[in-house]
């Protein structure tokens, strides 16, 4: 092998490890972080399909207040709806996309990652009879209102400890 092909695999080799050791890192700060702050987060680890991250994003960005209704939860992440009205006209404008932005990203993500990971829930359920054989935009806009029904659902477990309708916790 020529030397500067050797060299320059073993300079790949030594980014590898140190990426490798970094990830390590921040996990061990993630898992740290969890421990130390809330149950809540423990309480979210032990559903299939969420992990580490996003247990302490949920826990950090949203559960972390208290919340009267369901309501006040999908207000807080941005995912309700805008009425408008004028006259005899009435229309709805999509999602108001004012609450917390980056908790309502991570609540879109694991709305996909329930459909992968707990396909034998009502709310797994709920969205493909919803959707049927639609693609593209409509999906997505029912992945909005599986989101934030899955708000709903973990709020109602974190405060109750009622699991969500057909999911399966983590043996």
């Amino acid at each position: 092998m020529p030397a500067r092909a050797k060299t320059e695999i073993e300079r790949e080799c030594r980014r590898l490890w140190l990426a490798k050791e970094m990830l390590a890192e921040v996990e061990r700060e993630i898992e740290q972080m969890i421990e130390r702050d809330s149950a809540a987060a423990g309480k979210l680890i032990r559903v299939r399909g969420i992990g580490p991250t996003f247990a302490s994003v949920l826990t950090h960005e949203v559960f972390y207040r208290s919340f009267d209704n369901r309501r006040q939860v999908g207000s807080y992440l941005g995912l309700v709806s805008i009425p408008w009205q004028s006259g005899g006209v009435r229309r709805d404008q999509g999602i108001t996309r004012s609450g917390n932005a980056r908790a309502r990203r991570c609540a879109i993500e694991l709305a996909w990652l329930w459909l992968r990971h707990q396909p034998g829930s009502a709310l797994a359920g709920w969205y493909r009879t919803r959707i049927g054989t639609m693609t593209g935009r409509m999906r997505r806009i029912a992945l909005v209102a599986l989101a934030r029904k899955l708000i709903v659902a973990l709020w109602r477990y974190l405060q109750t400890g009622t699991v969500p309708e057909g999911a399966v916790l983590k043996a």
